[in-house]
């Protein structure tokens, strides 16, 4: 029996996915039932739980990294302040280019490349008048960033393509809150409901080898 350590990392492997489903489960109740102590205590253990489970199962290093980016994404929109907004987006952005590094280059769907492209167009159109002149710049650029990193994630298959999908529905939710559109009841939800979605199915991106479209 191998006893040595990558055997021992393989077995930490499935407590760790459960971990991370149960505290993904009591960061959603918490939402819905608007305790935010609860909120602040669930979310900064997901993403390393996450990231430990893709580690154990020999992941690569660029999507624990991605992963951990996220974590430091997620800590830092737990303040409302604007440079923490603004650092919080520079960790996403981080994460998405080692998801973009991982994905490689390729070709992708020509007609899903063109519905992420109107996608971003109309979004970054829609939200600019209302979002504040400093963020503007900055969420325009990390669109276009996240935009990229959903297109490229469908080279990887249906279920890591719907990863970068749900993860770019929920930072558009977050943009349209910044923009103080109208929000659905217990937006927090939401948006952490599709983003757990979107980085659970990115982590099986260890599981797939790239594909291109001719």
């Amino acid at each position: 029996m191998d006893t040595g350590p990558r055997s021992r990392r393989a077995d930490a492997a499935t407590p760790l996915l459960i971990a991370f489903g149960l505290a993904s489960a009591l960061d959603l109740v918490v939402l819905l039932a608007g305790w935010h102590p609860g909120h602040l205590v669930a979310k900064p253990l997901l993403m390393p739980l996450l990231a430990g489970h893709v580690y154990a199962r020999g992941g690569p290093r660029l999507l624990v990294a991605a992963l951990l980016c996220g974590w430091g994404g997620d800590v830092f929109l737990l303040s409302g302040a604007d440079a923490a907004f603004l650092l919080g987006m520079g960790c996403f952005a981080a994460g998405h280019v080692c998801y973009l590094v991982l994905f490689g280059r390729g070709r992708t769907h020509a007609g899903l490349g063109a519905a992420y492209g109107i996608a971003l167009v109309g979004t970054v159109a829609a939200l600019w008048p209302d979002l504040p002149g400093g963020l503007r710049g900055p969420v325009a650029g990390y669109s276009l960033l996240l935009t990229a990193m959903a297109l490229r994630s469908s080279r990887l298959g249906p279920l890591v393509g719907l990863g970068g999908a749900l993860f770019l529905l929920s930072d558009t939710l977050i943009a349209t809150g910044v923009a103080h559109w109208p929000q659905p009841p217990r937006p927090d939800f939401w948006i952490m409901l599709t983003y757990l979605g979107a980085q659970a199915l990115l982590a099986q991106a260890y599981r797939e080898r790239p594909r291109t479209t001719p």
